[in-house]
């Protein structure tokens, strides 16, 4: 009858193979993981820029068209119903229009 291995020893003798064998196959699976995580976060940021340019892009070609038709009106009053005649119409000529201020203004720029 062959001799009988107890498991625990078994354990005891593969662990540390195992530890050399493994840690660098986990090492280069979390490096690949992780530069891949990096790539798809830089992919999308570059995305989101080439989106926010289109838009500006668009933006600046519709207020182009809209001076070079003669509107008089600039792009924001062409928007506005009834003419215009709104808040501005309660304001004296000389009263200065007061800004308004998002909340959000400046949140979440990094640069």
């Amino acid at each position: 009858m062959p001799p009988v291995v107890p498991p625990f020893l078994v354990g005891l003798i593969a662990a540390p193979l195992a530890k050399r064998l493994f840690k660098p196959l986990m090492r280069g699976l979390v490096k690949t993981s992780v530069g891949i995580a990096l790539e798809v976060k830089r992919a999308t940021h570059e995305a989101g820029e080439n989106i926010h340019d289109l838009a500006a892009e668009v933006t600046a070609e519709m207020v182009a068209a809209q001076i070079a038709a003669g509107d008089g009106r600039g792009a924001a009053e062409s928007r506005i119903p009834n003419g215009g005649k709104g808040e501005a119409g309660a304001r004296t000529e000389g009263e200065a229009r007061t800004p308004k201020i998002r909340a959000t203004a400046g949140a979440g720029k990094t640069d």
